[in-house]
This record gives C-alpha cells, sequence and structure tokens, in this order.
C-alpha cells in the first residue's frame, strides 16, 4: 500500500510540491498554506494523521512552525507531542532539531535540505528572482549594467552566471582564494571581501541597522498608517509584488509585533491588516533627530581630529565614483552564500 503524504506549513515551494505530489497520482493533503492556494486542503487533524509529514525550509520560526502562508500559529513542541513515533518527518535546514526529536519523542526526521541537488535547485529561483528584482528596481537593462555579487556559493556562481549571459559586467567578491580564480576563470572581475569593500560593507550593514533605514518594511508601515486598515490584497496591489511573497512579508512583520492580522467579518476569505502601537513607535523612531542623535553616538569613539579625517577620506571616495561609475547606473545584486 502507498504511504499517505501530508505537506504541513511552509511556503510556496511547498504549495508547488503539493501540487506535483498530487500530479504523480501519490495520495497527499496539504495543511497551513492557504495563502498559498495549495490543493487538497484538509484541518491539522487529518493532517497529522499521514504516514509521512513534510515539514518547511526551515522547519521553525521563532518556537512555532515556518507558516508564512496562513494566519494560524502553530507551536513545534506541541506539534510533536501529537506525532507518531512510525511516522517519517521530512524538514529543511533542521540543525540539531533531529537527535532532539528523536531522544525527546522517539520521532525521525530527515533533512531534505542537506542534499545537494535540493541546494542546487533551491538555489535557481533564488538567483532568479534576484535578477527579477533588479529589472523591477532600475530604469534600464542587464545589458551593460555594473553588478557585484557577494560571496560565490551556490547561489552566487548561478547568478553569476545568469548575469554574464545578460551581458552584464560582473564583479564577485568572495574570501577563499579558490573561489577567486573560478570567479576570473569564468570571466568575471574578482575582489576580496576582507578588503577595503568587505570592511566597508560590514560598516554600511551596521549602519543601516543601528539607523532604522529597513526601506521595504518601513514603506509597508507607512501605507498602513497613512490608509488605516486595510486587506492584505489590497497592499499587495500597491505594493506591486506576489500574493505569496506579500503572504510571508505579513507574516514576518506579525511576528515582530508590528501589523496586527485578522478575517474581515464579511468575507472570512479575506486577510486584514493594520498598524500596532509597537509599529507606530517604530515609525515615530525614524525621525530625523533620531537619526542624527544615532549618527553622534557611531561616531563617537573617534576623535573630532578623526571624524574630519574619515569625512576627507569617504568625500575623496564618492568623488572618484561618482566621476567612474555615475553614468553606468550600476545595478548592485548583494548574494549570501
Amino acid at each position: 500500500m502507498d504511504r499517505t503524504i501530508s505537506v504541513l506549513g511552509g511556503d510556496l515551494r511547498q504549495a508547488r510540491l503539493a501540487e506535483l505530489l498530487l500530479a504523480d497520482g501519490l495520495d497527499a493533503v496539504t495543511w497551513g498554506l492557504e495563502g498559498g492556494e495549495a490543493p487538497n486542503p484538509v484541518p491539522l487533524g487529518k493532517a497529522l494523521e499521514r504516514d509521512i509529514i513534510v515539514l518547511p525550509l526551515p522547519v521553525c520560526r521563532g518556537g512555532g512552525l515556518n507558516l508564512p502562508l496562513t494566519d494560524t500559529a502553530l507551536d513545534a513542541e506541541q506539534l510533536w507531542k501529537r506525532l507518531r513515533y512510525d511516522q517519517l518527518l521530512l524538514g529543511g535546514q533542521t540543525g540539531e532539531l533531529a537527535p532532539r526529536l528523536m531522544a525527546d519523542y522517539g520521532l525521525t526526521l530527515l533533512d531534505y535540505y542537506a542534499r545537494e541537488e535540493t541546494q542546487i535547485a533551491n538555489a535557481v529561483p533564488t538567483a532568479e528572482g534576484a535578477i527579477q528584482l533588479a529589472m523591477e528596481s532600475t530604469d534600464r537593462t542587464i545589458l551593460g549594467s555594473r553588478c557585484l555579487i557577494i560571496g560565490y556559493g551556490r547561489i552566487g556562481r548561478l547568478l553569476a552566471d545568469r548575469l554574464l549571459g545578460l551581458g552584464a559586467e560582473v564583479t564577485v567578491s568572495a574570501r577563499k582564494y579558490g573561489d577567486l580564480a573560478w570567479v576570473q576563470a569564468w570571466g568575471c572581475q574578482s575582489l576580496r571581501t576582507d578588503a577595503l569593500a568587505g570592511r566597508l560593507e560590514r560598516c554600511g550593514k551596521i549602519l543601516l541597522h543601528c539607523l532604522g533605514k529597513r526601506r521595504g518594511q518601513e514603506k509597508i508601515l507607512r501605507i498602513l498608517w497613512e490608509q488605516g486598515e486595510i486587506t492584505q490584497k489590497e497592499l499587495q496591489e500597491q505594493l506591486g509584488i506576489q500574493p505569496g511573497s506579500m503572504s510571508e512579508i505579513a507574516a514576518k512583520l506579525a511576528a515582530k509585533g508590528l501589523v496586527a492580522r485578522g478575517r474581515a467579518e464579511s468575507d472570512r476569505r479575506k486577510i486584514l491588516l493594520s498598524l500596532t502601537e509597537e509599529g507606530r513607535t517604530w515609525l515615530a523612531r525614524q525621525d530625523e533627530d533620531h537619526v542624527r542623535r544615532r549618527r553622534a553616538e557611531l561616531f563617537s569613539a573617534l576623535t573630532p581630529e578623526e571624524q574630519r579625517t574619515l569625512g576627507v577620506l569617504l568625500d575623496k571616495l564618492c568623488v572618484d565614483w561618482e566621476e567612474r561609475f555615475e553614468h553606468s547606473q550600476t545595478a548592485y545584486g548583494a548574494v549570501r552564500r
């Protein structure tokens, strides 16, 4: 007898997996994927009766099952208690979870993301998605654009190959000498990540974090602040992104406590989004006075003379970069390994 399968939570990858399983004639059901319009949805109790449970990638976020496509939360520890020892669990990026589940609950969890072919297959849409974002965010073609890729892992290699195919001038920043050699062999320019550019990148990440310049997050919160409670579909249309991406973003903002989600009384299929008090507080912290204060704090380790010297050096770099790159409308793609 064929074993029955349940696809439990996750994102659009799991929703498409369920479609493929059904197309192959397998007995598969889904739960927690309604935002991705996954086929054959069933109640949680029915989903947990299946022989094989396919879990998300990664399995958990913040102590709960990774559920970006639903407004339902499921505590991971409560889930493990409801499963049987004779079921097979398949999850992605399981880490130390697999041995703990075996020791505490007698459950068998295998990491499908440990397979090289899975990681490569997952890297393909990630690389192509980066190119899509670059094309949507610039007013010129990829052809002739100068693109910087940070890291030369699976995603970085695939992205470099595709950008070269589109006629871009590709530079790759990597740490390993072997990777730098391959970068040059494939016709790309190479940079040492731990050189000056690498240090500037690290400083940039710290500044972005400390100054609160999370542009995408701030844009969404400001829309909710200006318009009040709106449906997730309305927000998705204003942002011009895919439904699955909107569901995942909304779930992350809700998990941070910045956004509240609920169902419309008139139509339970509609998800309503609104700004929480914590979200309003976050926006208030973005005012210019706050940014000026944080800037003063960030550079307090330098003496006034050192700050002036740093300013002169940065001005010199900016003038040089603007003269060389201002007409290139450079598109930069930052990709981690």
